[in-house]
């Protein structure tokens, strides 16, 4: 019985040591795992690195190249505008001269009209009653007719007294003053018309040569005339 008791003990002594055994080959089996689990997720991290690095270049790239795409669509936009800019102002600036073409035309047709009723105004002393309400009467039509200019934005020209301008004046005489210098205005012969800052009809005027000029002309031709007959006093002693 005593043998059958220490038989037992050995076999439980020898089941303890095998469970020993046991646990440290688990161990031992465990360590190559972990150690495999640490350089994979390593590998991993790397990976992930350079493909985050790779992915910041292309989008570093991609922006520059959209940034690139930007500068010239908005250089294109920039032109284009001011292209049309150009062509707006430029349509209407020819749309207004043309409109100023035509009216001119126009006005420039109907100016002798507004001559003939200013000479009847000058020239016409109406005495009898029927007379001044006749008169009257085409008075009244012409100051229509100018009303009627100047809402069109025609204005006459002031030439009297001023320098002459051959932008705004055409000179049909000149003649010598002891009034006015040379190159002034001293009379108006027919009058000219401004149409929106521009000329309409160029005011046709009588122009100074200034004081003195006749005397002086007097005295060229006095000089002529003596040197003429010196010569012929001359010719006749040679002979």
């Amino acid at each position: 019985m005593i043998e059958n008791q220490s038989d037992n003990i050995d076999n439980k002594e020898n089941d303890i040591s095998e469970q020993d055994n046991a646990l440290k080959d688990a161990e031992s089996s465990d360590d190559p795992i972990i150690e495999n689990d640490e350089s994979s997720s390593q590998e991993t991290e790397v990976i992930d690195t350079e493909d985050l690095k790779n992915t910041i270049s292309n989008n570093d790239a991609r922006l520059e190249q959209l940034e690139k795409e930007h500068e010239t669509l908005k250089n294109q936009y920039v032109r284009i505008s001011a292209d049309f800019d150009n062509f707006r102002k430029r349509q209407s600036r020819d749309q207004d001269d043309l409109k100023i073409k035509l009216v001119s035309k126009t006005l420039t047709a109907i100016l002798p009209i507004v001559d003939n009723f200013e000479r009847a105004r000058q020239q016409l002393k109406p005495e009898s009653e029927e007379a001044q309400a006749l008169h009257r009467s085409y008075q009244g039509l012409y100051k229509q007719l100018v009303d009627v200019l100047k809402q069109e934005g025609v204005a006459p020209m002031r030439v009297l007294g001023q320098q002459f301008d051959p932008n705004l004046h055409e000179a049909v005489l000149r003649e010598p003053s002891e009034e006015f210098k040379e190159d002034f205005i001293v009379e108006e012969l027919q009058r000219g018309y401004h149409l929106e800052g521009k000329v309409l009809r160029h005011a046709l005027v009588k122009v100074s040569m200034g004081p003195g000029k006749q005397n002086s002309q007097e005295e060229v031709e006095k000089d002529k005339v003596e040197g003429e007959t010196d010569s012929e006093e001359n010719s006749s002693e040679d002979i």
